[in-house]
């Protein structure tokens, strides 16, 4: 009983660090080299990287988290270059998670 013990208090303190959320890509875009469809996807957020996962697909990628002074209203995502020809897709540079002051920043 007592080895199951040490066990079980790693997989809560794993847990702790672990974040999931939602986020709707309203278009598609580029992360951190990866292109990603529109549509709902689950945020699984764990120290320095960020698991995307849509339907069966999954995509994950380095991600700086920080903190701000004061929650966001919405959940949005920030992207750059929607000014460039249709050819080439927007990237993902911030995500802002709604009801928290967590924001995800990329480096693309």
């Amino acid at each position: 009983m007592l080895k199951k013990v040490p066990l079980s208090l790693s997989v809560l303190a794993f847990a702790a660090n672990a974040a999931t959320y939602q986020v709707t890509l309203s278009q598609p875009a580029v992360v951190q080299g990866k292109t990603l469809k529109a549509g709902e996807y689950r945020l699984n957020l764990e120290d320095t990287k960020v698991t995307m996962v849509h339907g069966k697909e999954s995509v994950e990628v380095p991600v700086k988290v920080e903190s701000v002074a004061q929650k966001y209203d919405n959940t949005s995502v920030r992207y750059t270059g929607t000014d460039q020809p249709s050819t080439e897709k927007p990237k993902i540079t911030e995500i802002r998670i709604g009801g928290t002051k967590t924001k995800m920043v990329f480096n693309n």
